[in-house]
């Protein structure tokens, strides 16, 4: 029984810690992008944002995902490893977004935002999902 305990408690500090990174993921987009994400996702309904929010999401889900899978045996370094994990994909999912910024033409977070589809927020999402897949193959 106290096996189940230890799990639960261990499930929970996890569980905790990656909400905390996918609000940290949240606001990220957030500042990246001009306006506010929660009204132009469920007020205005802009795909634009959403993808690239949910690419943020899924891509830091991954990471640590990925890192409690591959978790040190002692709990407190696997907890720790897992939030520094989190916070390096965030810092290179931002840096990767204003790199991509720089190199291609226009303003992206200006394109994240505009209520037409555009293609670009697709290359965006597919760099957030590389730099998290990066970051999860290198956890282990």
């Amino acid at each position: 029984m106290s096996d189940i305990i230890d799990g639960l408690g261990r499930t929970s500090a996890y569980g905790a810690l990656g909400m905390v990174l996918l609000i940290l993921g949240i606001v990220l987009v957030d500042v990246l992008t001009p306006g506010k994400l929660p009204k132009l996702i469920w007020e205005e309904r802009n795909r634009n944002a959403a993808i690239t929010l949910s690419s943020a999401l899924l891509g830091i889900g991954g990471i640590v995902f990925t890192s409690i899978w591959t978790t040190y045996d002692d709990f407190g370094k696997g907890l720790m490893s897992t939030a520094a994990f989190g916070l390096l994909g965030l810092v290179l999912m931002a840096i990767a977004f204003v790199v991509l910024d720089w190199v291609t033409p226009g303003k992206l977070g200006a394109i994240v935002v505009d209520p037409q589809p555009h293609p670009a927020v697709w290359v965006t999402a597919c760099c957030n999902l590389s730099v998290a897949a990066i970051v999860a193959a290198s956890i282990a």
